[in-house]
């Protein structure tokens, strides 16, 4: 089939790479974001697709929209059969949904209808779900409504990072898009109408969301935090300054700290929530690379006395 890609982050490049390989599938045209600066030199880099891409001879194109009527144009002549999309990070117009004849189909990492929308894994983390999943759908005018062709589902770990799942997710949605397109082919695609009573909503995760509000429960807390990393990142206030926060561990144990209350030795830190203490991991000062909390606190003078970020701020919640 010929094939147009449309995909930004390394969470794509597994589709990516599998499409290039197949023999039965030709890339006829790639769309990705535009370069973006990134790092100490904040110099333009292109994104993980576009770098792949344009190092295997396809032709990308970076559009700031695709309403743009030479985009738009460029579309309709490459004469695709289907359009594949992995976390794009743009808007697909309805008059170009019906342009490839199998439309565009998007493998999307949640269990749909649950997690419409730009954050799925990361939502699923903070909001406690046992199991997860991907799906490949077909793009319509609503967000993330299209029936399914195919979907997979697993338990998420304990411990996982959103990042950690998503990198998981990526390589195991490789399959879904594959046998989908095989069934488009042969004619035996039989896709499923979503139950839109069931629907929860992933919106974009800002900074703000990242911020831990130290009153939660300690299960909350490491939820959020796990659900935040690595992207937008968890953190707090020390100090007057922002402490970056890697995933912690629970200290049912400890129930004499009040929310934020620190309490430092050699080996760990201990901080309170509105349950019981966590025990920081990895953290990450002002201006500073991330480090081992025990060894940040023997550098912090009077850190036992800390109360740590405000225990009034609030998140918005993900569910519909």
């Amino acid at each position: 089939m010929r094939v147009l890609f449309a995909g930004t982050p390394e969470v794509a490049l597994p589709v990516l790479q599998a499409l290039m390989q197949e023999q039965s599938h030709e890339v006829v045209g790639v769309l990705t974001r535009a370069d973006a600066r990134r790092g100490r030199g904040h110099s333009l880099q292109p994104s993980p697709v576009a770098a792949v891409a344009r190092e295997a001879g396809l032709e990308v194109r970076t559009p700031r929209t695709l309403r743009d009527p030479e985009v738009q144009e460029w579309v309709r002549s490459l004469d695709a059969d289907v359009a594949v999309v992995v976390a794009y990070g743009r808007l697909v117009p309805p008059e170009l949904l019906d342009v490839p004849r199998h439309g565009w189909l998007n493998l999307h990492f949640s269990l749909l209808p649950a997690w419409r929308g730009a954050a799925p894994v990361q939502w699923a983390v903070i909001n406690g779900d046992q199991v997860t999943g991907a799906c490949v759908f077909r793009l319509e005018a609503g967000l993330d409504t299209g029936p399914v062709y195919a979907r997979l589902s697993r338990p998420i770990g304990a411990r996982q990072t959103a990042g950690e799942l998503l990198a998981e997710l990526s390589q195991e949605g490789v399959q879904l898009v594959t046998s989908t397109l095989s069934a488009l082919e042969t004619g035996q695609a039989a896709p499923q109408e979503q139950d839109h009573s069931q629907a929860t909503t992933a919106p974009t995760l800002s900074s703000q969301d990242g911020e831990i509000r130290w009153s939660d429960p300690a299960v909350a807390i490491d939820r959020r935090i796990r659900g935040v990393t690595p992207a937008p990142g968890a953190h707090t206030t020390y100090a007057a300054t922002r402490l970056r926060l890697g995933p912690v561990t629970l200290a049912p144990e400890t129930t004499d700290l009040t929310p934020g209350q620190v309490r430092a030795t050699k080996r760990e830190v201990l901080v309170g929530t509105g349950s019981h203490a966590v025990r920081l991991g990895r953290v990450a000062p002002a201006g500073k690379q991330w480090m081992d909390a025990a060894a940040w606190a023997r550098g912090a003078q009077g850190l036992s006395a800390t109360v740590l970020g405000t225990t009034g701020s609030s998140h918005d919640g993900g569910a519909a």
